[in-house]
């Protein structure tokens, strides 16, 4: 479902298929479903799928089912990215041929190795040294001079890309290091896919977790480079455990499915994300409907959220 620019909002939910639905994702989809919702917005959905050996099989029906559980809709059919391969190739090429993007034939290893700092910004990736910047003129160059498959990498030429998220407030948009917009199999990189597919939804408002605020210069710079209106950003607190480290099995099992295979219900779930939130007290139970009178995403409050103290067990 494409969308035209205009004075609604248009948002989406765009979860990932990698693993089941668990109260960290609950949340955010929440908050961008009220953010959209409470001004009279579009909200769309789109599966991203794309991360071929993460997922899971069955999990684009489960993350459905989990999200219709909670009583979040969205307008339109569901989206899967692996859908729009084309489009994300046409992108990659138009880059290529606009002299911003080049082949890459290194490997990781090879980057960490090569690399002048140990890390990007973005978590565990190193600061790509540019030792393919000019080397080659085309992929199939790259590829007959070296016998391996090629990525190709976006030219950054700046250090930072300044932006003001609705959230998160002013940010210096930090980036280091040509990224990867096509990886060695051909397929797209998350940094170039969920900037084609929002553009072409016409998306005017990303709502995600703040884990992900290094991307986003990354893709600012790719709306810049294909000439597409750029949406604004809202990055919200991760939730996390006990340790203060991101959501995960180590912090027992919080996923939608563990809960409603206990017996949970789901205005219990959505109670608990409410009063994260502070639009509920503990203990309370609720739908998402019933929060939406008077929401305001500048009151949610700005700290991370522990997601395995529920109390919903």
């Amino acid at each position: 479902m494409t969308v035209a620019f205009g004075a609604t909002v248009v948002g989406r939910l765009a979860p990932s298929p990698t693993g089941a639905l668990h109260l960290g994702n609950a949340r955010t989809f929440l908050l961008a479903w009220l953010s959209v919702r409470a001004r009279g917005g579009t909200l769309l959905l789109r599966v991203e799928d794309i991360d071929g050996p993460r997922i899971k099989s069955g999990a684009v029906h489960a993350t459905l089912e989990d999200l219709r559980w909670l009583g979040l809709d969205w307008d339109g059919e569901p989206l899967l990215q692996s859908e729009r391969f084309a489009q994300h190739r046409a992108a990659a090429e138009r880059l290529v041929l606009a002299g911003l993007a080049y082949p890459c034939v290194c490997t990781r290893k090879e980057v960490e190795e090569a690399a002048s700092a140990p890390h990007e910004g973005g978590e565990h990736e190193p600061v790509y040294p540019g030792t393919c910047r000019g080397r080659f003129t085309s992929l199939a160059e790259a590829e007959a001079a070296t016998g391996r498959a090629a990525a190709l990498r976006f030219i950054v030429d700046v250090d930072a890309v300044p932006f003001v998220d609705r959230f998160a407030g002013p940010q210096p948009g930090r980036i280091r290091g040509d990224f990867v917009v096509a990886k060695r199999d051909g397929l797209p990189a998350y940094q170039l896919a969920v900037v084609v597919d929002d553009a072409a939804q016409g998306v005017t408002e990303v709502l995600r977790a703040d884990d992900l605020l290094p991307s986003t210069p990354r893709q600012l710079l790719l709306y810049r480079a294909l000439g597409l209106r750029e949406p604004q950003f809202a990055h919200v607190p991760l939730v996390v455990g006990g340790d203060g480290l991101r959501l995960a099995k180590r912090h027992g099992d919080t996923s939608l499915r563990h809960l409603r295979d206990r017996g949970v219900a789901a205005d219990a779930v959505v109670g608990f994300l409410a009063a994260t939130l502070g639009l509920r007290p503990r203990g309370a139970r609720c739908v998402p409907a019933e929060l939406l009178p008077g929401f305001e995403l500048a009151t949610v409050p700005r700290g991370q959220v522990r997601g395995d103290d529920h109390g919903l067990l």
